[in-house]
């Protein structure tokens, strides 16, 4: 690794290279070993060539944002970790066409959007992630999802290509998209966003905050939604229905406050969510025949 590291920081300011980073420290379920590499490329020149060192050198690596829909294992990720988030965090608005990159935090992207009379961004005000990771899973919530107005996305694939897919090449549905299905990593999108009040449009976002305040557990560290909607079903209904509110694994556990969510009530671990993962998955399946698929996603040594 010491090969890897000299390349890196050839391509990088020494202080956007940590070597054994805790992962813990930037996720939002507050869980997760070292990396043994943990990089933040300044610009997309840079990520290019750091996607491009490791792939020749080998080395695993894996993009992050802000770590919202992210478990990482307690050993630790071996590789390189390159987070694309405060230094892509940037919005351009020209009329009712919104250009943002793949670090802006989509509450503040909605926000931003209602300062300029624009609509259509508000459901994604509450989930605490990037625009990146949004594009990626096709996110929403309140009824709205990136599908709604996304023009196209840039991207870049696994050979260090920058490219531009339109709304249909980008194959967005539910909770994917071929940004997922090819392991593409999003640099920006533009919106084009329907006209509205900003009083209006800025006081929805406030109603949609409260209910999210009201009905999901952010007093404790999540991933967000642990699973994926089943066809036909609702995940958290499945799980209380099943009598699981409140089930744990060590520190890790169920809400009383909203099932659909996998809470970390003191210092759980990523063994102990895997655990429970794999528990909900079993009870769900004996009595309803339903397999839960999990939204979150796994990486790391466990």
């Amino acid at each position: 690794m010491n090969d890897i590291n000299q390349k890196l920081k050839a391509i990088l300011p020494e202080e956007n290279i940590v070597r054994n980073e805790p992962l813990a420290k930037h996720t939002t379920f507050k869980i997760g070993g070292p990396a043994e590499y943990f990089v933040t490329p300044e610009n997309e020149d840079q990520l290019k060539l750091v996607i491009k060192v490791c792939k020749e050198s080998n080395i695993p690596y894996y993009i992050i944002g802000k770590g919202s829909n992210l478990l990482v294992g307690d050993k630790g990720y071996k590789g390189v970790i390159i987070q694309i988030y405060k230094n892509f965090d940037w919005i351009k608005i020209d009329k009712n066409i919104v250009t943002a990159g793949a670090g802006v935090m989509l509450s503040r992207l909605a926000t931003q959007a209602a300062e300029h009379n624009l609509a259509g961004l508000q459901g994604e005000c509450g989930i605490p992630g990037t625009l990146g990771g949004a594009v990626t899973m096709n996110a929403g919530a309140y009824g709205y999802e990136i599908k709604d107005y996304i023009i196209s996305a840039t991207v870049l694939n696994q050979e260090g290509e920058i490219f531009t897919l339109n709304k249909e090449e980008l194959q967005l549905a539910y909770r994917t998209s071929i940004v997922q299905k090819n392991s593409y990593i999003v640099i920006e999108a533009v919106f084009e966003l329907p006209y509205g009040n900003k009083e209006d449009i800025l006081a929805e976002i406030t109603e949609f905050n409260r209910k999210r305040v009201e009905k999901q557990p952010l007093e404790y560290p999540s991933a967000g939604s642990t699973f994926k909607r089943p066809v036909g079903y609702f995940a958290g209904k499945l799980i209380m229905d099943s009598g699981l509110a409140g089930y744990r694994v060590g520190d890790i556990m169920i809400s009383m406050k909203h099932c659909g969510f996998v809470v970390n009530v003191g210092n759980g671990t990523a063994s102990e969510v895997r655990q429970l993962i794999e528990d909900v998955q079993h009870i769900i399946y004996e009595k309803h025949q339903v397999m839960l698929e999990p939204e979150v996603r796994i990486i790391g040594e466990f």
